[in-house]
């Protein structure tokens, strides 16, 4: 039977299960050190925006050829990024411990979740695809977070989503802890290619522009 030959869609999926379930594997054991966490990220990108058009071949090598390729600009960029959750966090924390909850706490935290959330949530993939620097691939996250926000906001509740299922029970959280960061990141890589593709489409753009 077709469906359960290797040109079937049962292999197919069971072939793209395996290759998520060993990008989860390499991204987590490459973000222990956690300086490395951004490198890391950048890496599984780099794998799952190929694998959005069936483009990848071998899963472990692409991995650590991104990574060691994207070190550089990705310890600095991870670092970052632990920085901005770190001050969203704090503002939340101290938010519910001083008493009175000052208002101003919570309105920062809202404001600073909001503008982290723009200018990163396309920084992975901008950098797995795109030469560029590190600050100018935040800005241009946060340009395509604003012009495709309904596609953003979209993201952003499919991830919430993700990860409710994810720490639902123990269960979910050992299906979670084995592919579940790998999955949020294909989603994140599904969207982004679809927005890369629209842009490099518009004037003045070529196929596969050096800089966005």
């Amino acid at each position: 039977m077709k469906f359960f030959s290797t040109e079937g869609g049962l292999y197919k999926f069971m072939t793209n299960l395996f290759s998520v379930f060993k990008i989860n594997m390499l991204w987590l054991l490459c973000s222990l050190p956690i300086v490395t966490i951004g490198a890391a990220t950048i890496a599984a990108f780099d794998v799952m925006l190929k694998m959005v058009d069936d483009e990848e071949g071998y899963v472990a090598r692409q991995f650590w050829k991104a990574f060691k390729s994207n070190l550089r600009r990705g310890i600095p960029l991870g670092m970052l990024n632990l920085i901005c959750v770190y001050i969203v966090w704090l503002n939340f924390s101290l938010f519910e411990q001083i008493e009175g909850n000052p208002i101003i706490l919570l309105i920062m935290g809202i404001i600073a979740a909001f503008v982290f959330t723009m200018s990163f949530i396309y920084v992975y993939p901008l950098q797995a695809r795109y030469e560029n620097t590190v600050l100018k691939t935040m800005e241009n996250s946060a340009r395509i977070s604003l012009k495709y926000f309904g596609r953003t906001v979209f993201m952003v509740i499919m991830l919430v989503i993700e990860l409710i299922i994810m720490f639902w029970n123990t269960t979910t959280l050992f299906a979670g802890l084995l592919i579940g960061p790998a999955c949020m990141i294909l989603t994140v890589s599904g969207i982004s290619k679809y927005i890369f593709k629209q842009i490099e489409k518009e004037p003045g753009s070529v196929s596969n522009p050096e800089k966005l």
